[in-house]
């Protein structure tokens, strides 16, 4: 992505907020075009400015669930990040099932914070580790079915390589362990998520799960 990445920041509190724009701003490569604190401030932000990424609160007025629904759907080239202290696994998988692409904590630090933003603008998502693993783990034990059509579909190289997306490989981690090159990970990457009909790897990860791949 080439010159600064455009940012909405919606938090319900100035503190916080002004020192979130504030890190973006030191960082050089972001322009942070509004920041508002609430959920239909953020949309009309949104509609206002076409930002790349909007960071948004989950609890602030309104919803930041509830604004990153109706981006989504009106504005889908916009990348969502939710902000939030909460570590609950219903509010990770409404942010993810809502088209969010980021999950970020509030104790998050400031170098973390900028890379991550980075990262989703250019096309990356981000959930925290420990967040993942356990709702990853929670899925394995729900009861399956026989596959669906869309992973029926799948090839046996792009099953294999979602069983290794869905144990945290990265795209350079997956080409190593099966001697490919990046760039053809990333290709088959792309087919996997047209097939599964979900919008990033985080998706993908917890749907290979769901459906017993791993």
């Amino acid at each position: 992505m080439s010159g600064k990445v455009h940012v909405v920041v919606a938090d319900d509190h100035p503190l916080f907020r002004g020192g979130v724009v504030l890190t973006l701003q030191e960082h050089g490569g972001f322009a942070v075009v509004a920041q508002v604190g609430t959920a239909d401030e953020a949309v009309a932000a949104v509609e206002t400015h076409m930002p790349d990424v909007a960071l948004l609160d989950i609890s602030m007025p309104g919803s930041g669930l509830a604004a990153a629904g109706t981006i989504a759907r009106r504005f889908p080239a916009v990348a969502l990040v939710m902000l939030t202290a909460s570590e609950t696994d219903d509010d990770l998988l409404t942010a993810l099932k809502t088209g969010a692409r980021g999950y970020v904590l509030k104790g998050v630090g400031a170098d973390e914070l900028t890379r991550i933003v980075q990262a989703v603008a250019e096309g990356a998502s981000y959930v925290p580790p420990a967040l993942a693993g356990r709702v990853l783990a929670a899925l394995q034990d729900r009861r399956r079915g026989p596959p669906p059509p869309e992973v029926e579909e799948l090839t046996e190289r792009e099953a294999e390589i979602l069983r290794h997306l869905a144990l945290g490989l990265s795209n350079k981690e997956i080409a190593r362990a099966l001697d490919l090159q990046e760039k053809t990970i990333k290709h088959y990457m792309t087919n996997i998520l047209q097939k599964l009909q979900v919008r990033n790897r985080v998706e993908a990860a917890l749907k290979a799960r769901d459906l017993g791949l791993s």
